[in-house]
């Protein structure tokens, strides 16, 4: 599964196994990603809480399907197998929620500029998460400025860049350390909520945002 020691679900004890019993999906999978901080169990917790916080929090304003496509588009930037199936998938249950073409949508992501089904001002969004992943050291308040005028608000550019941001740690955290989805169900995620309580499938996307 990794290049360095796992300590699995049914071997671990102590606090891992509490915290492990928290982050399991209800068919009590733990998925590998998580399993990689097994020998520092602190690690776990802090990718949890960021993880949650930037794709599920009820304070984020932006659609959770759209911060999944962000992610999906990072990861691919990043030559993260594991990272976009996993989120392509979870990006294809939400959008089939709201009974938009899931197809359109990741087919989209795989093009250099996405553009329809996607708005121009999610397209805006997508372009910052790109150079922001490719070219960091080149963004300018020029760029946060266009994302202003496409109709983002300051907390939402924020909301953008963070989960650009983890996706890019969480793909490090994946590609340097040899996870793979061996034995995996994909596009599972926690519940929509503040917590860290649990593992599970969560709720809809909520609507495309306006152009």
């Amino acid at each position: 599964m990794a290049f360095i020691k796992v300590i699995s679900p049914q071997q671990a004890g102590g606090r891992l196994k509490k915290i492990y019993e928290r982050v399991k999906a209800p068919d009590g999978q733990v998925d590998n990603v998580l399993q990689i901080h097994s020998l520092r169990p602190h690690s776990l917790e802090g990718h949890m809480a960021i993880y949650k916080a930037v794709l599920h929090h009820s304070g984020n304003r932006l659609p959770e399907w759209y911060l999944e496509a962000i992610g999906v588009l990072v990861s691919r930037l990043n030559g993260c197998d594991y990272c976009a199936q996993h989120h392509a998938e979870g990006l294809k249950r939400l959008l089939k929620t709201m009974a938009l073409d899931s197809t359109a949508y990741c087919g989209a992501l795989e093009e250099e500029k996405p553009r329809d089904p996607f708005t121009l001002r999610e397209r805006m969004g997508l372009s910052y998460a790109r150079k922001l992943t490719q070219k960091p050291g080149q963004i300018e308040s020029s760029d946060i400025n266009e994302l202003r005028h496409a109709g983002f608000d300051d907390g939402e550019i924020l909301e953008i860049n963070q989960v650009t941001a983890y996706f890019c740690y969480a793909n490090r955290t994946v590609s340097g350390l040899g996870v793979n989805t061996s034995g995996e169900v994909l596009g599972q995620s926690p519940e929509t909520g503040d917590d860290d309580s649990g593992w599970s499938h969560s709720g809809g996307g909520t609507a495309p945002l306006k152009s």
